[in-house]
């Protein structure tokens, strides 16, 4: 009985390993599959990674790209408005080149015009009543010299010469009392001269004895009569404000012969 049981327990143990065997077979495969499972997801991982990176970079220069494309289209309107400014420049030059040669032609013809109005204005002067002779002389000169002066634009002479005529165009309605030398029956005097625009040009002596009038019929100082003494005291002293404008009778020059 003892020979039979051991040979059967042997048995036992042999289909017991026999059956294990396989169960072991199928343990290591599922190891492996599962390994193999973590490469595919280590490689999946490392290659989502590089996708990352690579879409990452794409979106990076499509940024800049569409960056670049804004910065292009600003740099085409900008250039755009530089080529008509710089047509427009091109054409003020133009225009420039025309005008200089205008203004050769005009400074060419405008300086005899000067001389011909400060030789008239001389003579104008010289015609005139002789009332604050030693400032219009030197006006006169000083024409003269800045007209052959080199320094001076051509503008700035014809603008002083106008200026003359208006000085001159401004006697005509002006009140002006000054003081000064005349010759007063062979004896120099201190006398207040006194004119009213151009209609009327008086002096009197310094202590009101002597009264007189230009009369530029004949070029020459008149006498006047002591009825006017009141009037040419009250106008001198309304020329230099003293009083307030009013009313006043003066002798009036005759500008003809009779």
């Amino acid at each position: 009985m003892k020979q039979n049981i051991l040979p059967q327990c042997m048995q036992l143990a042999l289909i017991a390993a026999a059956m294990a065997m396989p169960a072991l077979a199928q343990e290591n495969q599922l190891t492996d599959v599962v390994a193999a499972g973590q490469k595919i997801n280590q490689s999946a991982n490392k290659s989502q990674q590089k996708v990352d990176v690579i879409n990452n970079s794409i979106l990076t220069k499509l940024q800049q790209f569409k960056t670049v494309n804004k910065e292009l289209d600003g740099l085409n309107v900008y250039n755009k408005q530089m080529n008509k400014q710089i047509e427009n420049q091109l054409a003020e030059l133009s225009q420039l080149d025309i005008s200089m040669a205008q203004v050769s032609i005009i400074e060419r013809q405008i300086s005899p015009l000067m001389a011909r109005m400060i030789s008239t204005l001389e003579e104008f002067v010289t015609l005139d009543m002789p009332f604050l002779p030693s400032e219009r002389s030197q006006r006169l000169t000083g024409l003269k010299t800045m007209l052959e002066r080199a320094d001076i634009a051509v503008s700035e002479k014809f603008r002083r010469v106008l200026e003359a005529y208006q000085v001159e165009v401004d006697y005509g309605r002006t009140i002006e009392a000054y003081t000064g030398l005349l010759t007063v029956e062979g004896v120099e005097r201190d006398v207040d001269f006194l004119r009213i625009g151009r209609v009327s040009f008086v002096y009197q002596t310094r202590d009101g004895e002597k009264l007189g009038m230009w009369q530029q019929s004949s070029q020459s100082w008149q006498p006047l009569s002591g009825e006017y003494r009141l009037p040419v005291n009250k106008a001198l002293r309304i020329a230099r404000k003293q009083l307030a404008p009013d009313l006043i009778i003066v002798p009036v020059a005759q500008n003809s012969a009779e």
